[in-house]
């Protein structure tokens, strides 16, 4: 068990932000615009939204890979200006290295910032964690899409960042594996205590997770609406889905996502 010492949450502030793009004709293409916005220390935050709209361009800013046009991004009270090990990042494909087994995948951070001697032993139980073990020397060829994902999961918690970023990590899911991943992440976050901040397009998923929705507008983005999700979770950390307030919940953001009068494309689970 990773010991409680080390578990640590971060506070996000972004204020003001504004990120613009050239595109291949030179002309300018904002993909966000005055966004402002506040994540407490281990809040479980989901970004929902029309398909280009700039979530993924939101989590690139806090992970520091891109910088704002304008205004500022902090990671308790220190401005984010580049990547850091602080802020850990989760792609829809596991993006895992072929050609090392998944013990070696995820201690693979602690060997580049030059730490793996110190923290050898958490690489094990960071694979205990995700429920890997027996795993640890098989190549990400070998492992099902939903245990990849677990090691991406490894990789990332094991450098004790103070944010996780998931860019639709269970995107490429079969419906009941995604539904499994869901509740490991709650399982994994009720442990760590880690803020998680997740862009998402099944409203069900947002609704199971999350504490707060940001539901964002068609590009350029802004935050339109903050809804706060109220409902209880069980013993298992996660909600009923069938329950009447979940269900309600989730046909308040399907309008939400259609403020606009037009048809969207909108993805989620039954």
């Amino acid at each position: 068990m990773v010991k409680e010492e080390t578990m640590t949450a971060g506070a996000i502030k972004v204020s003001n932000v504004r990120k613009e793009f050239i595109d291949t004709k030179g002309e300018t293409i904002i993909a966000l615009d005055n966004v402002n916005v506040d994540i407490s220390p281990g809040e479980f935050i989901c970004l929902i939204g029309p398909s280009g709209c700039g979530k993924s361009t939101f989590l690139r800013l806090i992970a520091g890979l891109i910088e704002p046009s304008q205004g500022e991004i902090f990671l308790d009270g220190v401005k984010i200006t580049k990547p850091g090990y602080e802020r850990g990042l989760v792609f829809q494909d596991p993006t895992l290295f072929p050609w090392l087994n998944i013990y070696e995948n995820i201690a693979f951070g602690l060997k580049a910032r030059g730490i793996y001697r110190e923290k050898k032993k958490e690489v094990k139980e960071f694979i205990d964690l995700v429920k890997l073990d027996g795993f640890d020397k098989a190549l990400p060829h070998q492992l099902s899409g939903g245990m990849a994902q677990r090691a991406a999961l490894a990789r990332a918690l094991v450098n004790h960042p103070k944010v996780l970023l998931m860019d639709e990590p269970f995107g490429a899911l079969d419906a009941f594996t995604r539904m499994n991943m869901q509740d490991e992440l709650l399982r994994i976050w009720k442990e760590r205590g880690t803020t998680m901040i997740m862009v998402t397009h099944d409203v069900d998923e947002a609704v199971y997770l999350s504490d707060r929705i940001f539901v964002m507008t068609p590009r350029p983005a802004k935050i339109e609406t903050i809804v706060n999700v109220e409902i209880g979770r069980n013993e298992k950390y996660g909600r009923k889905r069938d329950s009447g307030d979940f269900l309600n919940l989730r046909s308040k953001i399907l309008r939400l996502l259609n403020y606009t009068g037009k048809e969207m494309l909108i993805e989620y689970n039954i």
